[in-house]
C-alpha cells in the first residue's frame, strides 16, 4: 500500500475539525498547560514557508503536553487591524474589514493545511468589535487609574480624590506630569470642576499630553519607533519627521522599575531581556539645575534640569546642549541666533530618534547665544542645540563634560569649545576619559582629590544644600504615545465636553464601532480619517453616535478622532483567549484562576520592545486592579529564528538597460535587482522570457548571456515578498505533504537559529515518512500487518532509547535532534525486520507531534477507534537499555582477529573458557597451545601464542 499523504492528512484534517479534537476542557480536573503563538497580521501575500516555523514549534510542544495528559490551551487568532490593510483600502476604496476578512480565509485555509492542533472555538481577532469593546475596556481603566508610589501600584482616581479632599497633594507620591502644581485640600475644593478634571488629567494613567512624536506626512499618521526604519516608514519608505502633537499617552513610566524587576522572574531568552532592560535604560545620578544669564535681549532667567549620572564631574562642563526641540530653545535663543537655530530645528525634524541615537559619527549644532551660569563656579556657561540630544531622554537637556565623554568631546573638538580636564594624571588631548574605577577628581573645588564615588556623593549634598539638584534615578524609557491618525483601529471610547475636557463613555455603551466614511485619507483641514464621518458625535441623552451636526455642546459633544495603535489589540489577547465567549467581562475570575498564563510563548524578537514591553505594562496594571492573578503575561519565551530565502539577483550595467549574466559582471558598475525566484531553475539559468513578462521593466532589455544562457546571482536574506524569495507552502504541501514540511522546518536547525531555505532537503524528509510508512506495511503485497508477538531485545532497545532522546529532545526544544533520532530508529527497525504491536504503536506517539497525519491514520490501522491525541505519551524503561553482552574484540599476539558476545554477567574463567573452546579460536590456533590468555572484563581478549 502506496503513503498517499494528500488523501491522508485531507481525512485527518477533516475529522479533527469535526470532533473538535482540540478544543480546551473547561472546566477541567486536568492540570493546565497554555501554549500560545504570537497571533499574525493576515496579509494578502498569505504565508510564506518561514512563517510557520515558530508555529510548528508551539503545535509539537502542544501535542506533547497532551499526550501527557495536560489540558492544553493552544489558540489561534488575528492581530486585524493595521496600517496595510487602510492602504489598501485608500487606493482602492474598498472597506478595510473586506480586505481583512479576505486576508483572513486565506491564512485560516494555509493553517489547516498544515495540521496545527488550534482550537479555533477561542478564535479572536482585534477587528472584531465583540473583542475590541474589551480593548476600549482597559484604557476606561486606565483612563481612572493613578499610580501610587507609596504602595508601589496602580489604584483607583477615587483613592486619589479622597486623598486631594482630606489633605490636597501635598503627601502625594505619584506618577505625574512634572508641571503638577502643588495644592491644598482647601484649594482642591475651592477648584472648579473643569480645573479638578485638568489637575486629574496630569494623574491619570492614559493621558493627554503635547508630544513629539514620529510623524509620516505621506501615510498621514504617528509612528511609533520600531516602525520606522533608517528615518523612514516601516511600511512603504516614506520619510518620517518629529513633530509635537496633542495625543493619548500611556504612563508606562510608572512601571519602569517594575518592567525591569519582573525580567527575573520569567523564562526570556537572555538577548531579548538584555533588549528590554537597555529599552528602559534605568540610570543611576543626580538632577542638576542651571539657571540662564538674562542679558541684552534675553531679560527672563530659566532654569535648566539636566540629569547626569556623573555629578563627579560638574567642574568639567564647558558647555551645555539641549535638544532641538526642547522647549526652552525659543525663548532663550537670542535674535542674532535665531534663524541658523530656525534652520537646525527644521533639518533634525527629519531624522527620527532612533537613527539619531545610531549615529555617532556625524557632528551637528548650534549654539543659541545664551549662557547658563554654572551652580558652583558661577561662571558663564554656553547654551547650544544639538541632534545628539534627544527631547525624550530625561530631560532634553546635557550638561557636556568633553573631558569625560566621547560624544562631549567630538562635538567640543568640532566647534572649538575649551575641554577643562578634571582627571588627575589622566591626558584628554586626543580622547575623553570615561572610565570610572581608579579615576581621581582634579581642578574641581571642594571634591578635588576625591574618588568617584566619594565626589559624586559630596557634589550631591552640596546641589541639596544649594536647591539647585538631588540624587536622582532616571529612566530611558519614555510614556508610550497611544494615539494614531488612522481610520482601521479601535475608537477611543472619548467624547469632548463644552471645554474641550475629554468624557468616558458610559461603559455599558461599549463598543463604540468604526464609523462608515467615504474615504480613507485625513479631512482636507488635516484631522484625522474619523473627521470624514458624518455621524460621529455622542448623544449623553440617548447614549448613543448621532450625525455631527447635531453637537450643540450641551448634549450633544464630538467624539475622538484618533484611533489606537496597532499594539492596542495584542496587549491583552493572551487573557481573552481564556474565555473569549465571555460578553460580562473581559475573562471571568474562574477561567483565569484556572489558566493562570502562557506556560509558553514562542514568536519573533522583533517584538522584544514593542508588543512584549506594552504586554507587560498592561499586565502589571491589570494585577494591580485585581483582575488577573500574575503580573508576568508569560513565565517562558522562545524567539524563533528566521527561515532564510535564497535571492535571484540579475545585473543591470549603470545607466543602461543591459542586463549582465554574472559571469559577465568583472569590474563592470552594475545595479543589483532581485527578481522572482520561481523564474529561475536548479543550475541558476534565469527564464528571460518569463523575466519579461513578469515585469514592464524587462520587456525591452537586452540580456547578455554566457554559453547562451542567463546566469543569476545569489543571496542568502531574510525570506520576503520584498526580495521575491518566498517559498509558498501550498505548493510544498501538494507536492510532499503538510507532515514532510513539519519535519523539514524542524529539522532544518535549532529552533533559535535563522536557517536557509534549500527546497531538495524536503526529499530526504520524505523518504523518511515513506520508510516509516513501510515499517508498518511489510504484509502480503506490502499491506497493513502488525504481530502481536514478543519483540526482540534488539526491538526494545530501538525503541526506549529513541523514547529517551526524544523526550529529552522535545522538552529542552531541541526538535531537530527529534527528528534525525526518528530517522536512525525507523532505519535500526526496518534492518531488525520488527513487526511487533508493543514497538510501532509507541513509536506512533512519539511521532505524532511532528507528523499528525500519517501517526493518526496508522493509529487507526492499529485497531484504535479515538484519535491519536488521546494516547498517553510513551515512558522510556531504563531496564532495556542496559547492556546485557559484550562483543569482545579477540586478538591474537596483540592482533584482533574476531569479535565474540558474550553476557557480562560471565567472570574472568568463564570468558577464558567461552573464547578458547570457540571454533575460530581454533582455527587461528592451529593446534598451538597458547601460552598466556589476558582477559580484561567488559573491554578484551588477548592470546598470546
Amino acid at each position: 500500500m502506496q503513503y498517499d499523504f494528500r488523501q491522508i492528512e485531507a481525512k485527518w484534517q477533516q475529522y479533527w475539525s469535526e470532533h473538535k479534537t482540540f478544543r480546551a476542557e473547561y472546566p477541567s480536573e486536568k492540570p493546565k498547560y497554555y501554549v500560545l503563538d504570537m497571533f499574525p497580521y493576515p496579509s494578502g501575500a498569505g504565508l510564506h514557508v518561514g512563517h510557520p516555523l515558530g508555529y510548528i514549534a508551539s503545535d509539537i510542544y502542544a501535542r506533547f503536553k497532551r499526550h501527557q495528559c495536560y489540558n492544553v490551551l493552544h489558540p489561534m487568532g488575528y492581530d486585524s487591524f493595521g496600517l496595510p490593510a487602510e492602504q489598501y483600502a485608500i487606493q482602492t476604496g474598498q472597506h478595510p474589514s473586506i480586505t481583512t476578512e479576505a486576508n483572513i480565509g486565506r491564512y485560516r485555509e494555509q493553517l489547516d493545511q498544515l495540521g496545527f492542533s488550534y482550537d479555533w472555538e477561542r478564535e479572536v481577532r482585534t477587528s472584531d468589535p465583540a473583542y475590541y469593546r474589551w480593548t476600549q475596556w482597559i484604557f476606561m481603566q486606565l483612563f481612572n487609574s493613578w499610580y501610587n508610589k507609596k504602595s508601589d501600584k496602580a489604584e483607583p482616581v477615587e483613592t486619589l480624590v479622597k486623598a486631594f479632599e482630606a489633605g490636597g497633594n501635598l503627601g502625594i507620591d505619584a506618577a505625574c506630569d512634572e508641571d503638577t502644581p502643588f495644592f491644598s485640600a482647601e484649594d482642591w475644593k475651592s477648584f472648579s470642576r473643569v480645573a479638578r478634571e485638568r489637575i486629574l488629567l496630569k494623574y491619570r494613567l492614559t493621558f493627554l499630553a503635547d508630544t513629539e512624536v514620529n510623524w509620516c506626512p505621506e501615510l498621514g499618521t504617528v509612528l511609533a519607533n520600531d516602525e520606522i526604519v533608517n528615518g523612514v516608514s516601516e511600511r512603504g519608505g516614506y520619510p518620517v519627521i518629529r513633530k509635537k502633537m496633542t495625543q493619548w499617552s500611556m504612563r508606562i513610566t510608572a512601571y519602569a522599575q517594575r518592567l525591569l524587576d519582573g525580567l527575573a522572574s520569567v523564562d526570556w531568552p537572555r538577548p531579548l531581556v538584555d533588549s528590554q532592560q537597555n529599552w528602559i535604560g534605568r540610570s543611576v545620578g543626580a538632577s542638576v539645575v542651571f539657571h540662564t544669564i538674562p542679558d541684552g535681549s534675553l531679560t527672563e532667567s530659566f532654569p535648566i534640569e539636566v540629569f547626569t549620572t556623573r555629578p563627579d564631574t560638574i567642574f568639567g562642563v564647558s558647555f551645555m546642549t539641549l535638544a532641538p526641540e526642547h522647549e526652552l530653545v525659543p525663548k532663550i535663543t537670542t535674535p542674532e541666533q535665531m534663524q541658523a537655530v530656525s534652520d537646525y530645528i527644521e533639518a533634525t525634524a527629519r531624522r527620527s530618534e532612533r537613527e539619531r541615537m545610531a549615529d555617532v559619527k556625524s557632528i551637528s549644532g548650534v549654539f543659541t547665544g545664551a549662557y547658563a551660569m554654572h551652580p558652583f563656579t558661577g561662571e558663564s556657561v554656553p547654551i547650544w542645540i544639538g541632534d545628539y540630544v534627544l527631547g525624550g531622554y530625561g530631560t532634553g537637556a546635557v550638561m557636556s563634560v568633553p573631558c569625560g565623554d566621547q560624544r562631549d568631546f567630538d562635538f567640543a573638538k568640532h566647534f572649538d569649545i575649551p575641554i577643562p580636564n578634571i582627571f588627575e594624571g589622566v591626558s584628554v588631548a586626543e580622547e575623553a576619559f570615561e572610565e570610572k574605577d581608579g579615576a581621581v577628581i582634579a581642578n574641581s573645588g571642594f571634591i578635588s582629590g576625591l574618588p568617584v564615588k566619594e565626589a559624586s556623593r559630596k557634589v550631591i549634598e552640596a546641589l541639596e544644600a544649594k536647591g539647585q539638584g538631588a540624587g536622582k534615578v532616571n529612566y530611558r524609557l519614555r510614556d508610550a504615545v497611544f494615539s494614531r491618525q488612522r481610520y482601521w483601529g479601535e475608537p477611543f471610547p472619548v467624547y469632548y465636553d463644552a471645554e474641550g475636557l475629554p468624557q468616558l463613555l458610559p461603559g455599558h455603551c461599549l463598543p463604540l464601532t468604526l464609523p462608515e466614511v467615504e474615504k480613507y485619507l485625513p479631512t482636507e483641514t488635516g484631522e484625522p480619517p474619523l473627521g470624514n464621518a458624518t455621524h460621529w458625535a455622542w448623544d449623553i441623552r440617548a447614549e448613543e453616535v448621532v450625525a455631527n451636526e447635531d453637537i450643540d455642546h450641551k448634549t450633544v459633544f464630538p467624539l475622538e478622532l484618533n484611533t489606537m495603535p496597532g499594539w492596542a489589540g495584542s496587549s491583552q489577547y493572551f487573557n481573552r483567549y481564556m474565555d473569549p465567549q465571555n460578553y460580562q467581562a473581559l475573562v471571568s475570575d474562574e477561567a483565569i484562576s484556572y489558566w493562570q498564563d502562557v506556560d509558553l510563548y514562542i514568536g519573533g524578537s522583533e517584538h522584544a520592545t514593542g508588543h512584549l514591553l506594552y504586554s507587560r505594562f498592561w499586565q502589571k496594571f491589570m494585577f494591580d486592579r485585581g483582575w488577573v492573578p500574575r503580573d508576568e503575561f508569560a513565565s517562558k519565551l522562545i524567539n524563533q529564528g528566521m527561515i532564510l530565502g535564497t535571492s535571484a539577483i540579475v545585473y543591470r550595467k549603470s545607466g543602461t538597460q543591459q542586463y549582465l549574466s554574472k559571469g559577465l559582471v568583472g569590474d563592470t558598475p552594475v545595479e543589483e535587482i532581485r527578481v522572482d525566484v520561481n523564474l529561475v531553475n536548479a543550475s541558476d539559468e534565469l527564464d528571460v522570457e518569463k523575466l519579461r513578462e513578469w515585469q514592464p521593466q524587462f520587456k525591452g532589455a537586452e540580456f547578455l548571456l554566457e554559453k547562451d544562457v542567463y546566469i543569476v546571482g545569489r543571496e542568502v536574506e531574510k525570506m520576503s515578498k520584498r526580495w521575491y524569495n518566498v517559498v509558498n507552502p501550498d505548493l510544498i504541501c501538494e507536492e510532499y505533504g503538510a507532515d514532510s514540511l513539519r519535519m523539514y522546518e524542524m529539522f532544518l536547525g535549532p529552533l533559535e537559529q535563522s536557517k536557509p531555505w534549500n527546497t531538495a532537503g524536503l526529499s530526504g524528509v520524505h523518504g523518511f515518512l515513506k520508510k516509516l510508512w513501510k515499517l508498518y506495511h511489510q504484509g502480503p503485497d506490502r499491506g497493513f500487518e502488525v504481530l502481536d508477538k514478543t519483540p526482540s531485545a534488539q526491538n526494545l532497545k530501538s525503541l526506549h532509547k529513541t523514547i529517551k532522546k526524544v523526550t529529552e529532545d522535545i522538552e529542552a526544544f531541541s526538535f531537530n535532534t527529534s527528528v534525525s533520532t526518528f530517522m536512525i530508529c525507523v532505519n535500526e527497525l526496518t534492518a531488525q525486520e520488527c513487526r511487533e504491536r508493543e514497538i510501532l504503536e509507541p513509536l506512533a506517539v512519539l511521532v505524532a507531534p511532528y507528523a499528525p497525519h500519517i501517526a493518526e491514520e496508522l493509529w487507526e490501522k492499529l485497531g484504535h477507534t479515538h484519535s491519536i491525541v488521546e494516547a498517553p505519551y510513551p515512558v522510556h524503561q531504563e531496564r532495556y537499555l542496559i547492556e546485557s553482552t559484550k562483543e569482545y574484540p579477540v586478538s591474537f599476539n596483540g592482533k584482533m582477529r574476531f569479535k565474540l558476545p558474550l553476557s557480562l554477567e560471565l567472570d574472568r574463567e568463564a570468558i577464558e573458557a567461552a573464547v578458547l573452546s570457540h571454533e575460530q579460536t581454533l582455527h587461528y590456533l592451529e593446534g598451538r597451545e597458547p601460552r598466556k590468555v589476558i582477559v580484561v572484563p567488559g573491554k578484551i581478549v588477548n592470546i598470546v601464542v
